[in-house]
């Protein structure tokens, strides 16, 4: 039996909501995206999905697509297709997304966390091409990622593995969008740095790179300051997880050379000394890589 050529890759984020059609070597031939109606609720969110993935599906019959792969925000239980609890979606609690979005559209449906897809976009199709073990981190306006361990990509129960953004790294520090205080994610996220920004006058974290790279001190300090909460993070998943490499993904990782030098002083100072060669590495799929991860899975699962 010939398996379908295709397969539609969805990446729902509380902001940008955005469909690819993907070949089962992780090519893009269609991508489109559109502004998530975030608040509008779970119907039009659901319509929103139906009418984008139809939209890169329009140049091929619908029997060569294999299915849909739907990466979103957690928490997640992927094994029973629920949206659990999602803060930037409104009435995403408890709610059945991928029964819902298969009654909408004519192929099958698999929901995952959108870190654990660009996990899996990257170990197959990015950075982590060949490896047995390696964990992906996206910094963006939280922090998630997910890890493959032994040649097996974790999920865990209710397949909510890997919330590294929710590792408490500074008991007394900042409140995270979670109700803890001092998650990584409250001190070393997109969404963090923007905090920062607007102490110098800076609107968000893109500008603080832009300014770092003219020589701003204030925005040097703010760079520095990031990397080493980066730094710290990433030591605890090293001496977790023991990986042939970290990928890093998400908005931050656009000023990785700048960030790199930061991480790279904090790892030697804090990694036990068979940790410190690890290699952390920039994502190679830039902010398709929840997309092709998506698809990919569709594929490997027919």
């Amino acid at each position: 039996m010939i398996k379908a050529p295709f397969a539609i890759g969805v990446d729902l984020g509380g902001t940008r909501l955005r469909a690819a059609l993907i070949t089962a070597d992780g090519s893009i031939v269609k991508r489109a995206e559109t502004a998530t109606l975030a608040s509008s609720g779970p119907e039009t969110v659901l319509q929103q999905i139906e009418a984008l993935a139809k939209e890169v599906a329009q140049s091929v019959e619908p029997q060569q697509i294999c299915g849909l792969g739907l990466c979103a925000p957690g928490p997640l239980d992927t094994k029973a297709g629920l949206a659990l609890s999602t803060p930037t979606i409104t009435g995403f609690t408890d709610f059945p997304i991928q029964a819902f979005l298969a009654q909408r559209v004519p192929w099958p449906v698999l929901l995952e966390n959108d870190a654990i897809a660009a996990t899996y976009g990257e170990w197959k199709f990015g950075a982590g091409q060949t490896l047995e073990n390696l964990v992906y981190v996206t910094a963006s306006t939280g922090i998630g990622g997910g890890a493959v361990v032994d040649g097996n990509l974790l999920h865990g129960r209710k397949g909510m593995a890997a919330h590294f953004g929710h590792m408490t790294i500074a008991p007394d520090g900042p409140l995270c969008a979670c109700g803890n205080k001092g998650c990584w994610e409250a001190l070393a996220s997109g969404s963090a740095l923007d905090k920062m920004a607007r102490t110098i006058g800076l609107s968000d974290a893109r500008a603080v790179f832009a300014a770092a790279t003219n020589d701003n001190k204030e925005a040097r300090l703010l760079v520095d300051e990031t990397a080493q909460w980066l730094g710290i993070g990433l030591v605890n998943l090293m001496h977790l997880y023991s990986p042939d490499c970290i990928i890093l993904g998400g908005g931050l990782s656009n000023g990785f050379d700048l960030l790199s030098i930061g991480i790279s002083h904090r790892v030697k100072s804090a990694a036990m000394p068979p940790f410190q060669n690890i290699p952390i590495v920039k994502a190679a799929l830039a902010d398709n890589s929840g997309l092709v991860g998506a698809g990919a899975m569709v594929f490997d699962q027919n």
